[in-house]
């Protein structure tokens, strides 16, 4: 088969090396790419959101299937787009995606079907939001309503901070249309879990659970990111919660998008807080998370292309989705100064030392100059190693940053330091 990739960071890299693993991957494409998904796949020039090029590509090229890594594209329909010209692709279609792209409808979408989450409210005028705080229990949580890059939350502990970041969202604009409409919901508390889970619009089909580390600093201090580093599986994660999710969350969730008429195919994220109440969605992804897919991949066992396919077929209750019985940390390396200012350019090395088994070094922001590998953005690499168990797994991955060299490394020291609290 060939297939198509489409995105350029760090989950299209991890995709990437799944996708390579299958017996039946020939080919490999992915649009547009990085310096390290060239190491094993084609590298097209073609931006992911140039649909019309990518269609015209995947025609040209005769691809068996297409893969959709990132948001924007599945957001802005590319799935719509290419299942018109006859294309087999996986990811949801923008009237499905919309759980991700609207956070609004996603609330929306709970409160109907009784989908536990936060209590939340929504605004389009930002003098009704700044009216709204003047009442509302602190600290709160306030939402862009768009595609914010993982950026678009505001966690706010007094109400000046909460009336600051209405004007930043909504008058200032800092996230552009995105904070066109603003969710202001009920901040909880507790333990927070990623899950991913393959859909076929009728079934689901959990994989391993996750963490991700979103602020820029240990301790989680600071700026919110795309995500500074991730473990899995989570110990918080239990058996008696899966079941619960899965009846409360996943299914339902699932149920609901196909009786509005949104058929779900693809990937949905959960993002959960396990409270004292019980799990509840924190937001909805319609794809891999990143850097989440850097740890839960390189444990999946089963072939990812025959869950591609199942998804898009249907079929997904006949796939047995296993993974292995160990664990994977992954440390984002970022250029000093990211996600506010950050230089690029600079020489990187230390591939050699990576084995693909049990070490893994997953390209996000690099490009290739002058036959050199460089930095190319905030989130450079994501280190990622794999052990028994977490705390092994964690030592192991913290060791192989050491190997990375690059001018203005910087990381968090602190990521599955919640593994020692379990």
């Amino acid at each position: 088969m060939k297939i198509l990739i489409v995105g350029s960071g760090g989950r299209e890299h991890a995709i990437a090396m799944a996708v390579k693993k299958s017996p039946k991957a020939d080919k490999i494409y992915c649009a547009p790419g990085n310096a390290g998904i060239a190491q094993i796949a084609e590298c097209v020039p073609i931006g992911a959101m140039e649909f019309d090029k990518l269609t015209a590509f995947a025609i040209e090229k005769a691809i068996d299937l297409v893969v959709i890594g990132m948001d924007d594209p599945l957001c802005g329909g590319i799935v719509d787009v290419m299942e018109e010209a006859h294309l087999k692709v996986f990811g949801p279609k923008k009237a499905a995606a919309i759980l991700e792209g609207s956070k609004a409808f996603s609330k929306d979408l709970m409160k109907k079907y009784n989908i536990p989450t936060a209590a939340y409210e929504t605004f389009t005028d930002a003098d009704a939001a700044l009216s709204y705080l003047e009442t509302a229990k602190l600290p709160i949580v306030l939402k862009a309503d768009g595609l914010a890059l993982g950026k678009g939350v505001l966690i706010c502990n007094t109400l000046e901070e909460a009336k600051d970041g209405v004007r930043t969202i909504m008058q200032d604009k800092k996230f552009g249309d995105a904070g066109n409409t603003l969710v202001i919901e009920e901040f909880m508390t507790g333990r927070e879990v990623s899950v991913l889970t393959f859909v076929d619009g009728s079934h689901f089909a959990v994989m391993t659970s996750a963490q991700d580390h979103k602020r820029a600093g240990d301790g989680d201090t600071g700026l919110n990111t795309g995500g500074m580093g991730t473990f899995s599986p989570s110990p918080f994660y239990t058996k008696e919660i899966d079941e619960i999710c899965r009846r409360m969350i996943y299914q339902p969730t699932v149920d609901a998008m196909r009786s509005e008429g949104r058929e779900y195919k693809g990937v949905i994220f959960f993002g959960l807080m396990l409270t004292d109440d019980g799990p509840k969605v924190l937001e909805y992804n319609a794809r891999f998370g990143d850097p989440e897919a850097q740890v839960v991949l390189p444990r999946m066992q089963t072939d990812i292309i025959d869950v591609f396919e199942a998804c898009i077929d249907g079929t997904l209750d006949r796939i047995d989705l296993t993974f292995e019985d160990n664990a994977a940390v992954c440390v984002v390396l970022a250029s000093d100064g990211y996600p506010v200012s950050y230089e690029k350019g600079y020489p990187i090395t230390g591939f050699e030392h990576f084995d693909n088994s049990e070490y893994y070094c997953y390209h996000a922001g690099t490009a290739e100059k002058d036959g050199r590998i460089v930095t190319n953005g905030g989130r450079v690499l994501g280190i990622t190693a794999k052990g028994n168990d977490l705390k092994e797994a964690r030592k192991k991955a913290y060791e192989a940053t050491e190997w990375i060299h690059f001018e203005n490394k910087y990381m968090r020291h602190d990521i599955g330091k919640a593994i020692d609290e379990a």
